[in-house]
């Protein structure tokens, strides 16, 4: 009887959705499960066999609990706003829901001949008005806590394009920022943006990492993200001016060392102090800086760059004047704007200060001749901190500077308000209208969805707005007393949908979303919620999870729902690269496609070979050969169920094996070890084809542990061998007796001297003593004893007996 897998996989794929095997429906009285994968995005590309590995993790898990008697939710939706779909309306004149409607249909296509256990019904999609309806009404929320407000904000602006460029649209090329489309020229323009106060939830994002079970890689990456600092904000007076400005730093017990201070280029201070003999230098210098992007302006290895503003600030613990600079090294968007430099203990300031000259005076002993001394020495040159410690100097310089009114305690962090706003036309409506009488209005949830108009063609305003502003009719609304407003031209950007979509697969039920503001629709989401168990990629490590985690928390201060945090567990799978070595790529030509390798080999192979290839979490290549041990281990279970197996409920042959492979499966299962878990199937078939007798119970066990893996394999023999009439999936997890999962005997190494010399084996209840004299007795042993004296006899139960002689 041959294997058809392309037969067997579509007549099981059309039972699950007919019968509709995986809709959730609510259930109480079970426990609760919430199994969820990263959604993807519906890009043009579709997926590659990359991309099934999460999915088929979360599918492996959710497919056992459904069997272990959980009340399973397993949903997938569709990231659906975003940048590509944007370019390419843009490049065709074409509508971008066209383009992701199209996509999303191949993904779907793509992600049921997988087999993959997903509640359709719940399917979202990002772009779906009904469903940016609740990201609106969360920003309306952010809104009303005073956590959402316009600023001024420099953007990437593309004169030639005539529009804000994000971030990975800009290249750098010759020390210049230039469009990735045409190479144009790039600079940074102020424009009033809005923006999201994540810093104010910064502390409390950084503790709640403590309490998670996640990568400690993942947690280690975002508190450097987050990047709390402790030191103090020390205030320095200009020289001559009515003014000062303040620096934060982490050793406030070097200000004796500091000899100059910089300032970025665009701080506002600068146009105030600069010098008339240097203003034109300065105002070419920031003209260059305006140019860069963060990441080249910040570049440790780059040649450092600067000019004199013909200002002194006064240092504060002694009155000195120290120059004041401007460099591109120094951002107006982290910390003050403004540090202090101590180049006797800073490399960066070290190496500034060698170029330009500058003062260089050490306040802790070590040797700065070639290089600043960055370690912990005691304090010189610092007049009342000299000969103290670093902790101790440090507490007593804050103590002073709070005394002298010239400085405090202070907490700073590296996290950056997020800038909210995307001069685009391809993303959710900001529920904003500004009044001409310099009011703002913010919809309430009965105006919305605010939904995005129909564009005959998507071109950019040309004024930095985004195309929405050649959008008349919808833009321009007038208020009843006649007062004129115009709606915000901004649209979110693609991580607002994904900040809450966990929720929102909740809220799905019959094709419409649940009232969010509903108290009864809020218990809903605290019973599902969090979320037990999140796979994706470490691409996600940061942003994403940062951003749900910051949205939940208002969410929770909102009062809608009671844990603070959404994902409780966290997996990261690792990637699979092309059997090259390389990450997968169009560009590379290393692309495989799942549907290549569903059609030809089976979708049942296709996930126990990426769930066999290693650790989940480990990087590995992509081998086509390495497809057929899978597929002959398949056939090898679909040839004994369907060819060689005899029931014989009264054989318990294989019982101890069967036993072990049942608490092995489990526990590799619960653990995301799927390599090890297959490894045992494996050897339990082996033992079946040396003893083909076994229990009904042994068949339908090893059915069911297989099942999550191969499953359209495993319905077919359960229903057309075994003759059950309902679904595997409908069934009870098998269970084993830990009692019978023990070895009877083991095999012992028997030694002289370290070498081997015979092996037995043994009872595993065998005593020491008893072990002892079984090696002592055994022929081979007294070959080697012959005329030789016993000095010590070694016993490692269970392992091994070493006589020394």
């Amino acid at each position: 009887m041959n294997y058809n897998h392309s037969e067997i996989e579509k007549r099981w794929q059309k039972f699950w959705e007919e019968n509709k095997t995986f809709k959730t429906i609510l259930d109480k009285n079970k426990p609760k499960y919430y199994v969820l994968d990263m959604f993807p995005y519906p890009s043009g590309a579709g997926l590659h066999v990359g991309h099934p590995e999460g999915y088929t993790a979360t599918d492996i898990i959710a497919r056992m609990k459904i069997m272990q008697g959980y009340n399973v939710l397993h949903p997938i939706g569709f990231d659906a706003f975003g940048l590509p779909a944007e370019q390419y309306a843009l490049s065709t004149g074409n509508d971008p829901r066209e383009f992701t409607e199209k996509n999303i249909k191949i993904f779907k296509k793509q992600l049921k001949i997988l087999g993959l256990a997903y509640d359709w019904d719940r399917e979202i999609s990002t772009c779906d008005p009904e469903y940016y309806k609740w990201t609106q009404w969360i920003f309306t929320k952010l809104y009303e806590k005073g956590l959402a407000e316009l600023r001024e904000i420099e953007v990437n602006w593309c004169e030639e394009l005539g529009t804000v460029l994000a971030n990975e649209e800009v290249v750098n090329v010759n020390g210049k920022m230039v469009s990735e489309r045409g190479n144009f020229p790039v600079v940074k323009r102020p424009m009033k943006q809005w923006v999201l106060k994540i810093t104010e939830y910064a502390e409390r994002l950084l503790e709640g990492l403590d309490r998670l079970d996640w990568p400690e890689s993942v947690k280690e990456m975002q508190r450097n993200w987050i990047g709390k600092s402790e030191g103090a904000e020390v205030v320095f007076k200009v020289e001559g001016y009515d003014e000062s400005f303040t620096v934060f730093t982490t050793r406030p017990d070097t200000l004796f060392g500091a000899t100059y201070c910089v300032l970025a280029p665009e701080h506002p201070l600068v146009q105030k102090i600069v010098s008339a003999e240097q203003k034109e230098e300065v105002l070419k210098y920031i003209d260059s800086a305006r140019s860069k992007s963060d990441l080249d302006r910040t570049d440790l290895n780059k040649e450092k760059t600067g000019v004199f503003i013909g200002a002194f600030a006064l240092n504060p613990v002694n009155n000195k004047p120290i120059p004041i600079w401007i460099a591109d090294y120094v951002l107006s968007s982290y910390g003050t704007g403004a540090i202090m430099a101590v180049p006797a203990h800073d490399q960066r300031d070290y190496e500034f200060a060698k170029k330009f000259n500058l003062e260089i005076i050490p306040v802790l002993e070590g040797d700065i001749s070639e290089e600043a001394f960055v370690g912990d020495a005691l304090h010189i040159n610092s007049d009342f901190l000299d000969g103290l410690n670093k902790e101790d100097a440090i507490e007593k310089m804050i103590t002073h500077l709070k005394a002298k009114g010239i400085g405090k305690r202070s907490v700073n962090y590296k996290l950056r308000d997020w800038i909210f706003s995307r001069q685009r036309y391809w993303g959710e409506p900001f529920p904003i209208i500004l009044w001409e009488d310099g009011t703002i209005e913010v919809l309430g949830v009965e105006d919305l969805p605010l939904e995005l108009p129909k564009l005959d063609k998507i071109t950019p305003s040309k004024t930095g707005e985004s195309p929405l502003a050649n959008a008349k009719e919808w833009l321009h609304v007038v208020r009843a007393d006649g007062v004129k407003g115009r709606r915000e031209t901004n649209t979110m950007p693609q991580w607002a949908g994904s900040c809450w979509y966990y929720i929102a697969y909740i809220l799905r039920e019959d094709n419409q979303y649940l009232d969010l503001t509903d108290p009864e629709v809020q218990e809903l989401v605290n019973h599902w919620l969090p979320v037990d168990l999140y796979i994706g990629g470490t691409e996600h490590a940061v942003l994403h999870l940062l951003y749900s985690r910051f949205w939940h928390k208002v969410l929770y201060d909102a009062g809608v729902v009671k844990m603070d945090e959404p994902f409780q567990k966290l997996f990261n799978q690792g990637m699979i690269l092309g059997e090259d070595g390389e990450k997968m790529s169009k560009s590379k030509g290393n692309v495989v496609n799942p549907d290549d390798i569903v059609k030809k080999y089976g979708a049942d192979t296709l996930r126990l070979y990426e769930m066999f290839m290693g650790p989940l979490e480990a990087i590995k290549p992509w081998s086509t050969a390495g497809l057929e041990g899978p597929r002959r281990f398949l056939e090898r279970v679909y040839r004994f169920y369907t060819e060689i197996a005899n029931i014989k409920d009264t054989d318990y042959t294989l019982e101890k094996i069967y036993h072990q492979t049942v608490k092995k499966v489990s526990e590799d299962f619960e653990n995301l070890r799927f390599n090890t878990a297959i490894s045992q199937m494996m050897i339990f078939i082996n033992e079946c084809y040396k003893h083909p007798y076994l229990p009904l119970d042994y068949l339908e066990g090893f059915l069911k542990l297989l099942n999550p893996i191969a499953p359209h394999l495993t319905e077919e023999l359960y229903h057309n061998v075994l003759n059950h009439e309902e679904s595997i999936a409908e069934s009870t997890w098998p269970t084993y007796d830990e009692a019978k999962t023990k070895e009877e005997m083991f095999t012992v190494v028997l030694q002289v001297n370290g070498k081997i010399r015979d092996k037995v084996e043994v009872d595993c209840n065998i005593s020491r003593d008893e072990l002892e004299k079984l090696a002592l007795s055994r022929e081979k042993i007294q070959f080697y004893l012959d005329g030789k004296t016993i000095r010590k006899v070694i016993v490692v139960p269970k392992k091994l007996v070493n006589i020394v002689v």
